[in-house]
């Protein structure tokens, strides 16, 4: 197998030198920021050619382009396939889904044993995307409105860019809940509410874990101890708690994602006014070895674009040019939404292997296969 893996390689990266030259121009942004492909400290240039130029040399290049997309099941990545499918029908898209926290560490396993299959990794775990910097192993790129990244949301030299906004709260059954439905955490610990919560582990999902660190925080180990009392169903995967609440096993959900202008009448996902909740940009990069560089750049340029962007399920864009919804306010102006604790909390790894094994201590052990299955080494090869 490295034998096959080295000489797919070798010859993507001739293909990536053929097809990495492109004509730039410069154009102010909307925010009078640096001009669009003027030339950065590091000499990365924002990216020029439209997505139809990129989808060219995508096809030139042999149409193939592989993504390890965390997740929690393999139908989230149902959108991305048909959206892609649909815009560029040329270029074959693998998505793989699984844990981030699983594709990181096969990412690095495939690097050691030259055996690496995707083109980009769009994960949850942030501190990879650092640190893999840091090890020489991101291609410095800046996909076309890179500009118009928020801040926080993107590396300045373009080692990655958030492509999309999570958060994650909790949520409940309209109906079931009735006029007494929480609205802050601290209402999740009401007796009324025992044997009612379902709730992914935290000491399983690193952005849970955040989420439940903000909680723990907030109103002290006695509330975790209080809702470690209400009983709750315990399920791997944070699409869990919204599957329990929608098949009404469970009035509430916690330590999951959900839309902030959701105009569904059965379940509310909630935003508390001022109590914690937690948002971040889901990172996405180009690794460095990657055999289908061009088709990975298309890839970048289009979850970045406005047609994107303006799609955000949640009201939230990772741009600053970009409203997908007028009534939401961005997710940095939310104060209670720690968009910048959860990156710092990431790097940390002492401090979160000591939160999962306390948080064990209230919860128990986590149980269960992981949600997308056992995915093996190379998955999409």
């Amino acid at each position: 197998m490295p034998s096959n893996f080295s000489r797919r390689r070798l010859l993507a990266t001739g293909a990536g030198v053929a097809l990495g030259g492109a004509a730039t121009a410069v154009a102010t942004s909307a925010q009078g920021a640096t001009p669009v492909g003027a030339s950065s400290l590091t000499g990365v240039r924002e990216e020029t050619r439209s997505l139809d130029e990129l989808y060219e040399a995508a096809i030139a290049e042999g149409g193939k382009l592989v993504l390890y997309q965390g997740g929690d099941v393999d139908s989230q990545a149902a959108g991305v396939r048909a959206g892609w499918a649909a815009r560029f029908p040329e270029v074959e898209l693998t998505a793989v889904v699984d844990y981030s926290k699983y594709h990181d560490v096969r990412v690095d396993n495939q690097l050691a044993t030259d055996t690496l299959v995707p083109d980009v990794v769009q994960l949850q775990t942030l501190q990879d995307f650092t640190r893999w910097k840091r090890e020489g192993r991101l291609l410095r790129y800046k996909p076309a409105g890179f500009s118009e990244v928020h801040k926080g949301f993107k590396d300045p030299e373009g080692a990655w860019t958030a492509i999309a906004v999570i958060g994650f709260s909790f949520l409940y059954n309209i109906q079931a809940a009735g006029a007494n439905a929480p609205r802050t955490p601290q209402d999740l610990v009401d007796p009324r509410w025992k044997d009612a919560i379902a709730s992914s582990y935290p000491h399983d999902d690193d952005a849970v874990l955040f989420l439940f660190s903000l909680y723990q925080q907030k109103y002290g180990w006695d509330w975790v101890a209080d809702f470690a009392a209400q009983q709750p169903q315990f399920a791997r995967g944070s699409h869990t708690p919204g599957l329990a609440v929608g098949g009404k096993q469970k009035t509430i959900g916690v330590g999951t994602s959900g839309s902030a202008v959701s105009t569904s009448t059965t379940t509310k996902w909630v935003v508390p006014e001022s109590a914690p909740f937690m948002a971040w940009g889901q990172r996405a990069a180009i690794l460095k070895q990657s055999a289908h560089p061009a088709a990975a750049k298309l890839y970048v340029n289009w979850m970045l674009s406005e047609e994107r962007q303006k799609a955000s399920f949640n009201g939230w864009s990772v741009r600053t040019d970009v409203t997908p919804n007028a009534s939401l306010k961005p997710v940095w102006e939310f104060p209670n939404a720690n968009v910048d604790g959860f990156p710092r909390f990431m790097e940390d790894r002492a401090v979160i292997e000591r939160l999962k094994q306390t948080f064990a201590l209230y919860f128990g052990e986590v149980k269960g296969d992981p949600s997308p299955g056992w995915l093996g080494l190379h998955p999409g090869a």
